[in-house]
């Protein structure tokens, strides 16, 4: 087993004080680029998706749950399967009730989506104990349009911003093969009745956790005073990790 050097108390120090002026330059880079993510132009949505929960047939709009933001997990769970992926219900079981009251009270929902049928899909969320809302788009186009279902019979081949060409170069041709899943993440913004798409990120851009590590991937962001650009929510939060909703905010 390969272990850290142990060395005197001094030498740790001096080495953990340089090692700390790096992660305040990586903390003020994620910054920047967060607040660059925010100022992404948008995308409004128009095809008429829908998909199958607990409450039966629903469109995309009524996912969003009275909040203004909506955050899709794609979920890797072709129809054929009987179980979800292992990775992506390695994550599903992270989100706690926790987790889904803190986002809901920054107006953002978290749901998780997948092809398979809900038939499937809601013994397995049972099975699991998990709370997060959890929904079919089987025989929508949803998962082949946001680039988590591959089939070239479908759509031409593109995952995580590369076409074909791309993926070959990049030693990813392979996905022009047999179909597959993806995983990935998508945040769309409500405007009135009309919903926009804002972000998606795939591969290793899924790799966070905690409130604040979905928030950064919206368009609102974590909806606090310091956050660029300005004047993007109406009533900014302080800067600090504080959830209790808001008077009148139940």
């Amino acid at each position: 087993m390969s272990l850290p050097e142990i060395v005197p108390a001094e030498q740790w120090r001096v080495a953990r004080e340089a090692l700390l002026g790096r992660e305040k330059e990586l903390r003020r880079a994620q910054d920047a680029l967060n607040a660059e993510r925010r100022r992404l132009p948008m995308v409004r949505v128009t095809a008429p998706y829908r998909f199958e929960g607990p409450d039966g047939p629903v469109g995309l709009r009524d996912l969003f749950g009275g909040r203004r933001q909506l955050i899709v997990q794609h979920v890797m769970w072709d129809p054929a399967w009987e179980e979800a992926c292992q990775s992506c219900s390695g994550s599903v079981d992270e989100y706690s009730d926790g987790l889904l009251a803190h986002l809901a009270e920054r107006e953002t929902r978290l749901v998780a989506i997948a092809r398979a049928p809900y038939a499937k899909i809601a013994p397995y969320v049972a099975r699991r104990g998990w709370t997060l809302p959890f929904y079919s788009s089987f025989g929508s186009p949803f998962n082949y349009d946001f680039h988590v279902s591959i089939d070239a019979a479908v759509l031409p081949v593109r995952f995580n911003y590369r076409d074909l060409p791309a993926l070959e170069e990049a030693g990813q041709g392979w996905l022009a093969g047999a179909p597959s899943e993806q995983p990935g993440l998508s945040c769309f913004l409500l405007d009135g009745d009309e919903v926009f798409h804002t972000y998606s990120t795939y591969a290793r851009g899924t790799d966070f956790g905690g409130a604040y590590g979905f928030l950064d991937l919206t368009a609102l962001g974590r909806q606090e005073e310091w956050e660029e650009p300005k004047g993007r929510y109406e009533a900014p939060r302080v800067s600090a990790p504080v959830f209790e909703a808001l008077p009148g905010r139940g």
